[in-house]
């Protein structure tokens, strides 16, 4: 029986052991199918999360892009109109500057009032000194009266049609009137 009882616990010990095996094969098959999911899960994940990088990051490019030539315009912008309200300015003076001598105003002056073709009164305005030299120049022509009025600076201004019609060549109305003609030569310039 001893032989038997061995036989029996060999058998027994043999099916225990495959049992255990066996169990152990499927605890194994299940924790690689597990991990092989997890790691699957996992590069899935990174492959998600590298995707949106690098959306964001183009999307970030593209921003950047936009947002250096925003800048840049600003600046040509803001440089084009600097340079321009300085050479305006300059324009401005200079122009004040010739407008406010008497010899050159008169000259001026009679060259614009002989344009004028009218057979009703011509007013010539200008600042005092202006005025005085207007005067001397213009005294031999006809229906021509000159005024004097302090407030036009410098330069003069010529009223046709009984003050209906007015022309202004004063500094500030000359400066502005070519700064309009010139401004777009000046952006082509600075551009």
């Amino acid at each position: 029986m001893s032989e038997d009882l061995q036989n029996l616990l060999e058998k027994i010990n043999r099916e225990g052991v495959e049992k255990a095996e066996a169990a152990a094969g499927e605890i194994i098959a299940k924790a690689k199918a597990e991990a092989a999911a997890i790691v699957k899960s996992a590069e899935e994940a990174a492959a998600k999360t590298k995707a949106e990088a690098e959306a964001a990051a183009s999307d970030y490019a593209k921003r950047a892009g936009e947002t250096i030539r925003q800048a840049a315009r600003d600046t040509e912008i803001s440089i084009e109109n600097a340079i321009t309200a300085k050479l305006v300015g300059l324009l401005a003076k200079d122009v004040k500057a010739t407008l406010a001598d008497p010899e050159t105003v008169k000259e001026i002056a009679a060259k614009v009032v002989s344009g004028f073709v009218t057979t009703g009164e011509i007013e010539v305005s200008a600042a005092a000194e202006i005025a005085a030299a207007l005067k001397a120049r213009l005294a031999a022509e006809k229906n021509i009266t000159i005024v004097t009025d302090e407030a036009l600076g410098t330069g003069f201004s010529v009223k046709l049609d009984g003050g209906r019609v007015e022309h202004s060549f004063t500094g500030a109305a000359v400066a502005e009137e070519l700064a309009k003609r010139l401004r777009s030569d000046l952006a082509k310039l600075v551009k």
